[in-house]
């Protein structure tokens, strides 16, 4: 297990656990529903998106063979067949309004077990959920091929015109029968709306009227595959070309491993609405020059370009060093649909050189980091509020109109809020433009802690600014709040003298800080006081006023504080 947690890494992968069938359910569903499920091991391997052949078994062992070199890259091919003998699957314009492409191909004399087949079946679950976004641009279907006979054809027709047996079932429905029928699937539920709403649905019929399948519903149970399917038929229908013709190329290039001849797919022929005809699936290899030193500069290792080849060939990117080892000429395969650019090679080479194995350097430029002056101010004076007995509370950013205006007097106009446009709760209508309704909703969802409490935030307030290019600013709030049967000013306002004494701010008016009575809408008349610091207001503190701590639901007295901690750092 750890060679092969070791050799996933090495190629890129990442081994995420080893489980059983037995295990997932026991986690999921406790023991007793475990009881006689399968306890072969299983790996849990995650495959970067971009990696369609990685999907299946066949891709992965194959992947991992070349890479350790057990095995050369498979040349895949594609068998024309002679004048006539082929198949041909024609498009019909009906199609244009709903799923407009088509590819096709053919895997002769494969030879299926229950494994392979499951892992067949299981590579169109993935490439449907992955590159095909849930069936929406591809949807892929698999026949057996000695149960119909072509030309095919690929047309759109009234759901009332459509009746067949659908894979699995007894009996023959309409489309809109099947439609009703898979509502309440649990799997196939997530795809009817793809087509639902359209005036015709996407149907492929065989030259006798045997329905093939309904993409991208659900296949006809006529042309279903067994053990003892020797020739399969696979059909890709979808609203993007590119993605079909990716899709067939990894279907093909995996499991034509099993075909008599292996590594051969036989083509078919696709006839398009304007006379015009197309054979498939391409198989395109194609040629890509890339220079050794871009290699190496991009990575930061020194190899010689033989070597570099040697890694990309171990990447089943085949590669060989061209004219006098100034280019590496790089041979993509068809399974590659991910190579798009040079950096996509670099990238390849990389990995088989070892991430591990890459030197590390400091680099050029001087990137060393600091905290910002005003983080590191808040987190000191977090610590040292906490020390003086308080609780420190996080609370949302965003909250309703009503906290920050009408629970507090005020008209919500004054605030000067932010609002957001299209607010998916009551509670989320509004950023905060003071930290005093949070703490307050706090000490109401914790009316049944033991008096006193004692709360505070230093977090930031969000408030309209025209000065700015974004048309508003952040400021770092410290609110604090004192809740006990008596108010206990003279606490709130001994929090306020320690912060201060903290910042070195002498209580004096030249340098220093000084409180004068104000009044505040949240605030008991004649028990308010404005803080001035630094020659500017930077905020209140004072005894809540009755009327807000009813709105809030509270029933005790309590007093707060609340400053800008910004002139401070």
């Amino acid at each position: 297990d750890e060679e092969f947690d070791e050799l996933c890494f090495e190629f890129g992968l990442e081994l995420d656990e080893i489980t059983s069938e037995k295990d997932i359910i026991s986690k999921e569903k406790g023991e007793e529903k475990a009881k006689g499920a399968s306890d072969v091991v299983l790996y849990k391997i995650d495959v970067p998106a971009n990696r369609y052949d990685l999907l299946c078994l066949e891709g992965l062992v194959r992947g991992l063979q070349v890479f350790t070199e057990r095995i050369n890259l498979p040349r895949y091919e594609k068998i024309i067949p002679a004048e006539g003998e082929g198949q041909r699957l024609i498009i019909t314009e009906q199609t244009t309004q709903i799923r407009p492409h088509a590819v096709a191909a053919v895997l002769r004399n494969i030879t299926f077990t229950k494994d392979r087949y499951d892992s067949f079946i299981d590579l169109q679950e993935k490439l449907h959920q992955n590159i095909c976004r849930k069936r929406a641009l591809v949807a892929i279907g698999t026949h057996d091929l000695d149960t119909i006979s072509g030309p095919f054809t690929f047309t759109a027709k009234a759901p009332s015109e459509i009746k067949f047996k659908p894979l699995n079932q007894s009996k023959e429905y309409t489309a809109s029968q099947i439609m009703d029928l898979y509502r309440t699937d649990s799997h196939l539920r997530h795809y009817l709306h793809l087509i639902e709403n359209k005036p015709r649905y996407p149907v492929i019929y065989d030259s006798n009227g045997v329905v093939l399948s309904m993409p991208p519903i659900i296949n006809g149970d006529h042309t279903k595959i067994s053990l003892n399917t020797r020739n399969v038929f696979i059909e890709c229908t979808g609203t993007d070309i590119t993605k079909a013709k990716i899709v067939l190329d990894i279907i093909v290039t995996m499991f034509s491993e099993y075909c008599e001849k292996p590594f051969t797919v036989e083509a078919a022929e696709v006839v398009y609405p304007n006379g015009k005809t197309h054979i498939y699936p391409e198989l395109a290899y194609r040629t890509e020059k890339v220079k050794p030193e871009y290699i190496n500069k991009k990575v930061g290792i020194s190899e010689t370009p033989s070597s570099l080849a040697k890694l990309l060939t171990r990447m089943c990117l085949k590669s060989h060093v061209t004219g006098n080892g100034n280019h590496i000429e790089i041979e993509i395969p068809p399974t590659r649909a991910d190579i798009i650019h040079a950096c996509d090679i670099v990238e390849d080479a990389a990995i088989a050189y070892g991430y591990n194995n890459i030197q590390m350097v400091i680099p050029k430029t001087y990137t060393i980091a600091n905290q910002l002056p005003l983080n590191k101010l808040t987190e000191l004076l977090r610590l040292d509020l906490a020390a003086a007995g308080f609780t420190e509370a996080l609370t949302f950013a965003l909250c309703s109109q009503e906290d920050i205006a009408d629970k507090l007097g005020m008209d919500i106009s004054a605030t000067n809020a932010v609002r957001i446009a299209n607010p998916k709760t009551a509670e989320f209508q509004v950023a905060r433009t003071t930290l005093l309704p949070g703490l307050l909703k706090t000490i109401a969802a914790n009316r049944k802690m033991p008096l006193p409490l004692k709360l505070f935030e230093i977090s930031d307030v969000v408030v309209k600014d025209p000065t700015t290019d974004i048309g508003a600013r952040n400021y770092r709030h410290l609110c604090a709040i004192y809740y006990n049967k008596s108010p206990g000013f003279e606490i709130i306002h001994g929090l306020l003298d320690r912060v201060m004494q903290l910042l070195e701010v002498p209580p004096n008016e030249e340098n220093g800080y000084t409180i004068k009575a104000a009044e505040g809408t949240a605030f008991f008349p004649g028990r308010c006081a404005e803080v001035f610091a630094k020659g500017q207001s930077i905020g209140k503190l004072g005894v809540v006023h009755p009327d807000v701590i009813t709105k809030f639901e509270l029933t005790m007295p309590c007093s707060a504080l609340e400053i800008n901690i910004e002139p401070f750092v």
